[in-house]
């Protein structure tokens, strides 16, 4: 059996999001409602009620705001195995953000009252979800901290080693992530704009420390990648 053992945001992150989830069987997730979503259709908008907590099976979510100027923020990015609307859980009632299916994607769809039964019957999932929903408001601190003390170039390479930390694949001496995303994604989650996300990975290229394409992302040498953080 897992035991976790965490020493920041990243890893309780991970580990819910990509392994405790398997504590249920496929039986058991199977009684929970489906739902397929179409390429840029909405699993949920602002206002709405906040009644379900939502776990990926396959596709892409991503979780943001719009602000009166037009200003899009990316909160997250859900992929397969991922949950979002977690904040149910905690007493929220109404959306304040909006769920964007970026991919055809399909959802589980679990109740509070579901979410609260596997809490039950899988205890460590219970502590997961606490770990979870705090590591929540560490990473919304420390994205505040940087957009106040660091520079655009140093919060892109953050965020690149963050995203390796969490979602990467060991492949010798190589770090693989899956699933990359655009640069303007990228822009949204770390305050940038396209233009600067796109000649900080060109130069990181350049550099050999890393290679990307529109689907995956290749550290060379996460040292390097950490020197690169001013």
């Amino acid at each position: 059996m897992y035991t976790p053992a965490y020493s920041n945001s990243a890893d309780s992150i991970h580990a819910l999001s990509n392994l405790d989830w398997k504590q249920l069987t496929a039986d058991q997730l199977e009684q929970f409602p489906r739902k397929r979503f179409k390429k840029n259709s909405y699993v949920y908008l602002p206002d709405n009620q906040a009644n379900q907590i939502f776990l990926v099976k396959s596709g892409r979510v991503k979780v943001g705001s719009h602000h009166d100027w037009g200003k899009e923020i990316i909160k997250k990015i859900a992929l397969p195995g991922d949950i979002f609307g977690e904040f149910s859980l905690i007493g929220q009632e109404i959306r304040r953000d909006y769920a964007l299916a970026t991919e055809d994607t399909e959802v589980y769809m679990l109740t509070i009252a579901d979410m609260l039964q596997i809490m039950r019957s899988h205890p460590k999932m219970g502590f997961l979800m606490m770990q979870l929903l705090g590591a929540r408001l560490i990473e919304t601190e420390q994205r505040l901290e940087s957009l106040v003390f660091k520079s655009s170039r140093s919060r892109i390479i953050e965020f690149l080693k963050n995203l390796v930390k969490k979602r990467g694949q060991r492949v010798g001496y190589e770090m693989l992530v899956r699933q990359f995303m655009t640069h303007q994604e990228i822009a949204n989650l770390t305050a940038t704009s396209r233009q600067t996300v796109t000649t900080v990975l060109n130069d990181l290229r350049n550099k050999n420390i890393l290679t990307f394409n529109r689907r995956r992302l290749l550290v060379r040498d996460m040292a390097l990648l950490s020197a690169e953080i001013a």
